[in-house]
């Protein structure tokens, strides 16, 4: 390497370094691989927060594969240093402003050049000390949204998918939160999590929970998608093969068939009415830190409704009553899990206007239990007030000996 080369090659890495301590770098591409490594194509990187913690994310592209590692922001001017040196001729630093490109002539001399970033390229998404909020919790560089057909072959966002895509990210943006707050973040790393997610459907949410505990909290995954449809299995699976994702497997099968076993995360969107008991009583039997649910339909609870003096005017119309036995269904829902040793929400998951079905009901398990009697004291005064006999998921857990039989 001549002199100007050596020069050029240092001014390069300390504006890196520079533009990485200051938050400033958004984007960071090396291109032009002439080196060794079989279907190396290119490497990618982009900053991220991991554990409060400033980090970049890289991906190496190959034809036939992509592989991540995540490094904290400090180590990126070095590493980058070395990996220049095993065959990449070209690298591009973005920030919110500028290109910066080293580039290498066809007679091996190495060039620095800066330019303004104009038109589209000027939208690249903003670095990591705005939080990233549109592109933080799912890499739309991820190669199972364009396997599901949420983004194209250029990893843009097909137009009639972007409802689907702000409930992904809002869904991971709630499971990561409840991952921090729930016992298994102090757990080791290399345990693995386990996920079931009953009526994975497609799969959208199920592979990017999978995603996200291995590309973001750096966690070993054992992720079961458990879905009735066998077409929509196969699909998945497929899909799991072609990329090569490890520790991620799609099952057919229902809910009720299922017996209960360990796990560590139970996911139910949209489990039709006592499904969703089933789904939430499975996961409090198999121990699950987290259990994460948006119930679908309340037939149980309606018929055995009393109109108790005075809401009897209110309930008099239907539409109130339904929602009425939507309320007591899920409140019972989220006492009952209180009782069984869980801190519980109950919350709108994402607007009306990009899906009706919008409650969530989220449960992250104690770290110490708590006396449950009061809740179980609630639970009775709700139901002698409406006239309830039963409801599922009291049922199941009280027959397991998880909680008092109803009186």
């Amino acid at each position: 390497m001549t002199a100007p080369d050596a020069d050029v090659l240092e001014r390069f890495f300390a504006r890196v370094a520079a533009e990485v301590a200051a938050g400033s770098a958004q984007r960071l591409v090396l291109a032009r691989y002439e080196g060794e490594e079989p279907g190396l194509e290119r490497l990618m990187g982009r900053p991220v927060v991991l554990r409060g913690q400033p980090h970049w994310s890289f991906v190496w592209r190959y034809r036939t594969r992509d592989i991540t590692r995540n490094l904290p922001a400090a180590e990126v001017a070095a590493a980058l240093r070395g990996w220049l040196a095993q065959g990449f001729r070209n690298a591009h630093l973005f920030t919110s402003t500028q290109e910066v490109q080293l580039a290498y002539s066809r007679k091996g001399r190495a060039s620095l050049r800066t330019g303004r970033l104009q038109g589209a390229v000027a939208e690249a998404p903003p670095p990591a000390g705005h939080n990233r909020e549109k592109h933080r919790w799912v890499d739309p560089q991820a190669d199972f949204l364009v396997a599901l057909g949420v983004m194209d072959g250029q990893h843009r966002l097909v137009p009639s998918m972007a409802r689907k895509w702000k409930q992904i990210n809002k869904f991971v943006e709630i499971f990561s939160h409840a991952f921090t707050d729930s016992p298994l973040a102090t757990r080791p790393a290399d345990e693995p999590v386990r996920v079931l997610d009953f009526g994975a459907g497609k799969g959208y949410l199920t592979f990017a929970v999978h995603d996200h505990l291995q590309q973001h909290l750096q966690r070993r995954a054992d992720v079961v998608g458990v879905e009735l449809r066998g077409d929509l299995v196969a699909l998945c699976n497929g899909i799991v093969g072609r990329l090569g994702l490890d520790g991620l497997r799609f099952d057919e099968g229902d809910i009720a068939r299922r017996a209960p076993q360990p796990i560590d995360v139970m996911i139910a969107l949209h489990a039709c009415d006592t499904a969703t008991d089933l789904a939430i009583y499975q996961g409090v039997r198999g121990g699950a830190s987290i259990i994460l649910c948006s119930p679908c339909c309340h037939k149980q609870i309606r018929p055995q409704l009393l109109s108790p003096h005075p809401l009897r005017p209110i309930l008099q119309h239907g539409v109130h009553l339904g929602q009425e036995a939507e309320m007591l269904t899920d409140g019972l829902r989220a006492l009952l899990l209180e009782a069984s040793g869980y801190d519980t929400q109950v919350f709108e998951f994402i607007s009306l206007e990009h899906t009706n079905k919008n409650k969530m009901i989220l449960a992250v398990k104690r770290a110490s239990p708590k006396p449950a009697d009061e809740v179980l004291e609630q639970i009775r005064e709700i139901k002698r007030f409406y006239g309830i006999r039963e409801q599922a998921l009291e049922t199941l857990l009280a027959a397991d000996g998880a909680i008092p039989a109803a009186r």
